[in-house]
């Protein structure tokens, strides 16, 4: 039972990181509640359902479970009582025309695949898996750990990692060093996706991306990546903690500099020790505050930072099974041009590449018996390409299902479809709130990192910590993940500071650490 006179912590947002660090402050004895605007659990990650057929609405699919399992651990309960993970063997399948490449994280079977496939880049594989395995361990401790001022760059770990950051390269220059075929580096490129970038803008840094997929495998939760959430919720209300969805949150109620509290949209107010903003980060800083308290984030200071691409959804229920892959990537003829056109020129595509989730050829649960859920995702330009996406839903879908009619396996596709639910940048902005409908938050230039991306520590209203992709150290499920527990940990060291007897009495009760 949580003890009535500890401390408040009012959440914004049940998005992976406004859940996470609610399970783990909950954890530690304080009195959470979590508030969401929409009536499901997730954020953009959340489930989707349409008829009897469920779908993941954003992630789908896990990498680093040990890091998911260490976070469970520091709340006191195991992954494996909440959730079931499935490995996925081979990874992916990646269509280039005609040529097919499945690997998987035998080191040995995806060798012999490339030698056969893209003959004589075998070795560069090989040293690309020695050389980012070097650079992950270095990298690690950079996003385990709160960036909060330019002195934080002066510590051993940035030092030893210096040399392999690789932040003033990009990816795909990266890549180039290590694979000769240019179907190749596309294969080991397109994970900057991930980030919203351009693997020709997205500093080298992130070829650890790919390297994580290739050593530590994909996983799939048995009913959608959205069953993280509802454990995550579940444990947060075992602990005391109280989950309100179809709350919205219209204010944070500022006095003298530091919060004291919410308003709500239904126009009740929330007294609050502290809050932890999980919401998008543009969003929150436009509407959750009065104007004139902010002073870094203004909304011409908000107008100058780079935003990551967003993406074009089909949600499709289809009538029989379907013989793809659980993922499968379909690259434009001209993927080059494609992401160039996307990412720097903020238009259309005719030429677009398709991504393609089919979980259920691995997880029964998701659609009725002999019937498939299938999720399409079309990388897009954001709002800020001025394309008015209204008007062009219509050539959009029939692009997007044009394409898919031409992969064998989907011939015929539009015959099949029992449910479907279009989804476009300007719907991530005004059904769920994706500040410029930047479906992956904030870039990752190389001046929106580490120190230079809003801190976890929000430094214009005191109280308040961020989580999510929007702060340190980025989007992508588990680097939101370690954004909790950065913030969890400084929301209670600050505690410490306020409350010593508390804290003290509720690490000594919980048994568990944040």
């Amino acid at each position: 039972m949580t003890d009535r006179k500890a401390p408040k912590v009012a959440v914004i947002g049940a998005g992976p990181g406004g859940l996470a660090a609610a399970m783990l402050l909950a954890a530690q004895g304080y009195r959470v509640d979590v508030y969401e605007k929409q009536s499901v659990l997730g954020g953009r990650s959340s489930e989707l359902r349409l008829g009897e057929y469920r779908f993941d609405r954003g992630a789908t699919f896990l990498m680093m479970p040990h890091l998911l399992e260490e976070l469970f651990a520091r709340a006191g309960r195991s992954l494996d009582d909440y959730v079931t993970m499935k490995k996925l063997d081979p990874l992916y399948s990646l269509h280039f025309g005609d040529t097919v490449f499945t690997p998987s994280t035998d080191e040995d079977q995806t060798y012999a695949q490339i030698e056969r496939l893209f003959p004589g880049n075998g070795a560069g594989y090989r040293r690309f898996m020695k050389e980012e395995q070097e650079k992950l361990d270095r990298v690690t401790p950079l996003l385990q750990r709160p960036f909060q001022t330019f002195g934080d760059y002066l510590k051993k770990d940035v030092f030893h990692a210096l040399p392999k950051l690789n932040v003033l390269d990009t990816v795909y220059n990266r890549l180039s060093n290590y694979f000769e075929d240019e179907r190749l580096r596309f294969a080991f490129t397109f994970q900057a996706k991930y980030l919203g970038m351009s693997a020709w803008e997205c500093p080298g840094t992130f070829t650890i991306l790919s390297f994580m997929e290739h050593r530590y495998g994909l996983y799939h939760p048995v009913g959608g990546v959205n069953q993280i959430f509802t454990a995550m919720a579940a444990i947060t209300k075992e602990y005391g903690g109280a989950i309100h969805t179809g709350c919205g949150v219209k204010r944070v109620l500022v006095k003298d500099g530091r919060a004291e509290g919410l308003l709500l949209e239904n126009g009740e107010k929330v007294e609050a020790d502290y809050v932890v903003i999980g919401a998008d980060f543009g969003s929150a800083m436009t509407h959750l505050f009065e104007p004139g308290i902010l002073r870094k984030y203004t909304p011409e200071k908000l107008a100058k930072k780079r935003y990551s691409l967003s993406t074009a959804m089909l949600y499709l229920g289809v009538d029989g099974p379907v013989d793809l892959a659980h993922h499968s990537v379909h690259f434009a003829e001209d993927y080059r041009r494609n992401v160039e056109e996307i990412s720097k020129q903020g238009k259309l595509s005719l030429d677009p590449s398709l991504y393609i989730h089919n979980p259920s050829v691995l997880d029964p649960t998701l659609a009725p018996q002999g019937k498939t859920s299938l999720y399409v995702l079309m990388p897009v330009p954001n709002l800020l390409s001025g394309i008015d996406w209204t008007e062009e839903e219509g050539r959009i879908q029939a692009l997007m299902m044009e394409k898919l009619e031409r992969i064998p396996a989907l011939a015929g596709l539009a015959d099949r479809i029992e449910e479907k639910q279009y989804f476009s940048p300007l719907d991530w902005a005004n059904k769920l709130d994706v500040h410029n409908g930047a479906t992956f938050n904030l870039a990752h230039n190389l001046g929106q990192m580490m120190a230079l991306r809003p801190h976890n520590t929000f430094e214009d209203v005191r109280g308040v910590w961020l989580v999510g992709g929007g702060t340190h150290p980025g989007s992508g499920l588990p680097t939101i993940f370690e954004s909790a527990k950065i913030s969890a940990q400084l929301l209670q060291a600050h505690d410490r500071g306020e409350r010593p007897q508390f804290v003290s009495a509720s690490m000594a009760g919980s048994g568990v650490s944040v």
